[in-house]
């Protein structure tokens, strides 16, 4: 199953979604023009904005007010994915050369800031005073969730409830908001708003736990980080951490103390290789797929529909992907 297959209920909303977004984006700086130009060239799967759409599909019609949530979300995680390559140091970007990399830090987290900003603009001028408070929320949790794992993982003490409430406020959290705002923008049913909102909280879950799962196995990712890239950044994620409480405490501090001055290909094989032994990705695969479920069935209420379907169907695309 293709993204483009699952969006076909709303192919037509997309292509005016790509317009609007386009178009939210252009300044009268030149500076700011060009490398918003530049960041519209890196195509991404854009599951946000799909989210919003069909979201709002399956509770009742996509509007100008869907619009202008998919355009709201869309210009937030952009801005969040140039502030995380500063923090980061990343040179690339979906195969591109980062902002920063190209322009340097300063430009790149005043661009990460004018992309917040105008989303912000976008739904002030809109009047969607519900759509804002969904969304300062995520950011407040998005930045809560980025602070505890920078924190734990100087420790290297991530517990599974920490992983999980970590995930839920980095992660889940966004795709939790795009669900409700694409439900607020359609129905005023708030039985179908709440089983979006599930619906988006068990999808983010599992969609991060893929992409815990693919840092320990397959081949590198063409437009993303590659294998090991959790562990040289000494993170500890699901599979991680289920290897480490199936082994003896001795076992364990082994592998920690690797974990912590970590400095060759060698090393994180090791780590890689003793997660696969311990189960942890099994066991993270089970428990990916017990939230896949869990967002499936929180669709029950709403009405069997093509947009429906889709959305069932982006469950299984996030969690049978490859990169």
């Amino acid at each position: 199953m293709s993204l483009s297959s699952i969006s076909k209920p709303i192919h037509n909303d997309l292509e005016t979604f790509n317009s609007i977004f386009k178009t939210s984006m252009k300044s009268n700086v030149g500076l700011v023009d060009l490398v918003a130009k530049y960041i519209i060239k890196q195509k991404g799967k854009k599951i946000r904005p799909l989210l919003v759409l069909l979201s709002a599909k399956a509770c009742g019609v996509v509007s100008e007010r869907t619009h202008r949530g998919a355009t709201l979300v869309e210009l937030l995680h952009t801005a969040t994915l140039v502030h995380d390559d500063v923090v980061d140091n990343a040179d690339q970007r979906r195969g591109f050369p980062s902002i920063n990399a190209v322009w340097k830090n300063k430009i790149a987290v005043l661009m990460g800031d004018y992309l917040l900003s105008r989303g912000l603009m976008i739904a002030v001028e809109g009047k969607d005073f519900d759509f804002l408070e969904n969304i300062t929320q995520t950011v407040k949790r998005m930045s809560e969730g980025e602070l505890l794992q920078i924190k734990k993982t100087r420790k290297l003490d991530i517990d599974e409830g920490t992983y999980f409430r970590i995930i839920a406020d980095k992660t889940a959290s966004l795709l939790e908001t795009c669900c409700i705002i694409g439900a607020l923008s359609s129905t005023q049913n708030s039985e179908y708003v709440s089983a979006m909102q599930k619906y988006g909280v068990a999808l983010g879950i599992a969609f991060q736990i893929k992409d815990d799962i693919l840092d320990y196995e397959g081949s590198s990712k063409v437009f993303g980080k590659p294998i090991g890239g959790d562990i040289r950044e000494k993170k500890i994620t699901l599979p991680l951490i289920h290897a480490l409480r199936s082994v003896t405490k001795s076992e364990a501090s082994a592998i920690r103390a690797l974990l912590k001055k970590i400095n060759s290909k060698n090393s994180v094989n090791e780590i890689i290789e003793f997660v696969r032994k311990n189960n942890g990705i099994a066991y993270a695969e089970e428990v990916m797929n017990r939230y896949a479920n869990d967002a499936k069935d929180a669709l029950a209420v709403i009405p069997d529909a093509e947009a429906k379907t889709s959305l069932i169907q982006l469950v299984d695309f996030v969690v049978s992907r490859t990169s």
